[in-house]
């Protein structure tokens, strides 16, 4: 693909990072509307218990639409600890947590006033680890319909089941940290490949291409 749309995604899941790795062009919307219960705040982990779901929380308008550039991070509650302990539980012992785990510790302890520019640092540390080579870009303006560029924009959603998607993809397996009580679980949050494949990551993520139908 040559240039590909995105929603913006906190940690957002493999499918994610696997549309961005086949494209040379990528291009992260912020002039849509905010959604809830969307990527653009939320990612899954394997825990011990199961898919476990982390959810960024922002700042509540009165009832009124906001386009997720001016999305704010809601810092009332503890959610930055609250994530990290999640995280550390679930993979400090896979095979490369330690060789990622200060980085991305960083994004746990300082504070970003709006989602947009989180999500966005996370993302660039993400391609950085995962070698992923691109040109990426925020949009300057909101276009509906583009006709030269593969969108993802609405078809990238934790609602639907992958298969659903109407997307040519089938995800490569890899060993997680509880594969023997889960078996494997696709499209987690991009952590969960990174820290349980490390330098692999990159190479599971060229073997899925991904196409619109």
């Amino acid at each position: 693909m040559e240039t590909v749309i995105l929603s913006t995604a906190y940690l957002g899941p493999v499918i994610y990072y696997s549309a961005m790795h086949n494209a040379r062009n990528v291009l992260i919307e912020q002039y849509d509307s905010y959604i809830k219960q969307t990527y653009r705040n939320r990612c899954t982990i394997l825990a011990a218990n199961g898919p476990q779901n982390l959810v960024v929380p922002v700042v509540k308008t009165s009832g009124q639409k906001q386009m997720v550039k001016d999305v704010k991070i809601d810092y009332s509650t503890r959610w930055q600890a609250n994530h990290w302990r999640s995280i550390f539980s679930a993979y400090n012992s896979s095979p490369f947590f330690q060789y990622y785990c200060d980085q991305l510790h960083e994004f746990y302890k300082n504070k970003w006033k709006f989602l947009i520019d989180f999500n966005t640092e996370l993302m660039l540390l993400m391609i950085d680890e995962l070698g992923i080579e691109c040109n990426y870009a925020l949009s300057s303006s909101f276009v509906k319909e583009y006709s030269d560029v593969s969108d993802f924009r609405k078809i990238l959603t934790p609602k639907t089941a992958y298969r659903n998607y109407g997307l040519d993809y089938s995800p490569v397996e890899y060993s997680q940290t509880f594969s023997e009580r889960f078996g494997f679980v696709p499209n987690l949050s991009i952590i969960d490949l990174l820290f349980n494949t490390g330098p692999g990551a990159e190479e599971i993520l060229k073997k899925q291409a991904i196409f619109i139908k």
